[in-house]
């Protein structure tokens, strides 16, 4: 494969990651984003050893590490009979993987640094509109039908609402999903919490609150949590309507222990409101635009694996390029190294969904009774471990990686220095 000039559109976590790692392998990459300054959106994740193992060939894992909270366990209860629903532990799993909590901004902030570091080009203040092709090149079209920029190959990386995915003629069918969250990052002053789980209390599925340790942001500052409330979107400018108070009022009326984080949010903006939508692009290409992350494939965050699914695009799609004799083969190639698992977890997220998010009474009888009980016996707490982790099928293959081996990788990484952090992360610039 010859060296080859790469646009990417988004300057998210897929986008940056691409052009790290596509710049360490001769790339000339250029990343173009519609904001005038990059930054990150949202509040907490989970990243998983899917993702990890990819931040680990980044040379970012150790940094990571340090920022966020380690979670062995993801736990729900009745919020009004106290009963268990969901039981999840990664020690169900051989290997000794974990997952990990982060801010959002944790994570782009690692990657940002390291893309400085690197020296790789950012434009920012660019909307992408459009894709055509002209002499042999992808050339991309700005709101005012300018021209970005003229590539060998382009990296649509600009997310679930991507213009360029939406124009494309692979464009999937979007279904705008009844129900979003809260969300917003607190500090964890006084909260009655574990640090090493998710812990989430439910009322049928209407009602889904939640505590996520999400670590810091960056080294130095103080450890925060997330915590989001689920609700329709139809149903938020009510809610908004009623009063701070009264949504207040009725958290506390399920999660008493949530006193110490409603008490530090004073007005409506300081939540963000996530919309999510299901689509599958299939196949993730379309001409000379290759399609990674939410722009490819977004559902709801019910299993967690967003961001996972993003860097593993970002791997498939570089060893594809690696390994492939031509752009045409490479894109193929970086095709059908996706398929079986974009397939397999979109597939389940669409079914486990309703279960926590929806209208349905039966299916959270039914959650309640059976789905907990059933999890509770070998091999069902594997099996969904596997779920949980993203690794139900092996996607470390296709994606030309090597997993982790987690017994070498310390349980708590704190005590690692900023200075450590730091230099790995100038480490992983180099390449």
């Amino acid at each position: 494969m010859k060296t080859l000039h790469i646009g990417i559109a988004g300057a998210g976590p897929a986008g940056l990651a691409a052009a790290l790692m596509l710049s360490r392998r001769g790339h000339r990459v250029e990343i173009l984003e519609r904001f005038d300054a990059a930054s990150p959106v949202g509040s907490g994740l989970m990243l998983q050893p899917t993702g990890l193992t990819v931040l680990n060939t980044l040379g970012l894992l150790q940094p990571m590490l340090v920022l966020g909270s380690r979670i062995d366990r993801l736990y729900g209860a009745d919020a009004k009979s106290g009963r268990t629903v969901l039981d999840v532990r990664y020690d169900a799993l051989a290997g000794g993987r974990f997952g990990l909590a982060v801010q959002r901004a944790a994570l782009f902030n690692t990657l940002h640094d390291a893309v400085a570091a690197a020296g790789l080009p950012v434009k920012t203040g660019v909307t992408l509109t459009e894709v055509r092709m002209a002499g042999g090149k992808a050339v991309l079209l700005d709101a005012q039908g300018h021209e970005a920029g003229a590539y060998d190959l382009v990296i649509d990386a600009s997310g679930a609402r991507s213009t360029l995915a939406a124009g494309s003629t692979a464009a999937p069918k979007v279904r705008e999903l009844a129900y979003g969250a809260f969300w917003v990052t607190l500090d964890s002053d006084g909260l009655n919490h574990d640090a090493h789980a998710l812990v989430q209390r439910y009322d049928r599925a209407k009602v889904m609150i939640g505590i996520l340790p999400a670590g810091r942001a960056r080294m130095g500052e103080r450890d925060r949590v997330a915590f989001f409330w689920s609700l329709k979107v139809a149903d938020a400018d009510v809610i908004r309507q009623a009063g701070l108070d009264r949504w207040k009022a009725r958290i506390l009326d399920y999660w008493p222990d949530c006193a110490p984080l409603l008490d530090q949010i004073s007005d409506w903006e300081q939540l963000t409101l996530a919309r999510y939508a299901h689509r599958t692009m299939r196949p993730p290409v379309s001409g000379r635009i290759a399609f990674v992350g939410d722009s490819a494939h977004s559902t709801s965050p019910q299993l967690g694996q967003g961001a996972n699914m993003a860097l593993l695009d970002v791997a498939a799609l570089s060893h594809a390029l690696e390994t492939a004799g031509d752009l045409d083969a490479a894109l193929a190639a970086y095709a059908a190294a996706r398929r079986n698992h974009v397939a397999l977890f979109q597939l389940l997220s669409l079914l486990f969904t309703p279960f926590y998010q929806s209208d349905s009474t039966a299916l959270a009888w039914l959650r309640d009774r059976l789905v907990a009980t059933v999890a509770r016996t070998p091999p069902m707490q594997g099996l969904l471990a596997s779920i949980v982790s993203g690794t139900l099928i092996d996607p470390f293959k296709p994606a030309g990686l090597a997993e982790c081996d987690w017994q070498t990788v310390p349980t708590d990484a704190r005590p690692l220095s900023d200075r450590v952090c730091k230099s790995a992360i100038e480490r992983s610039a180099r390449g």
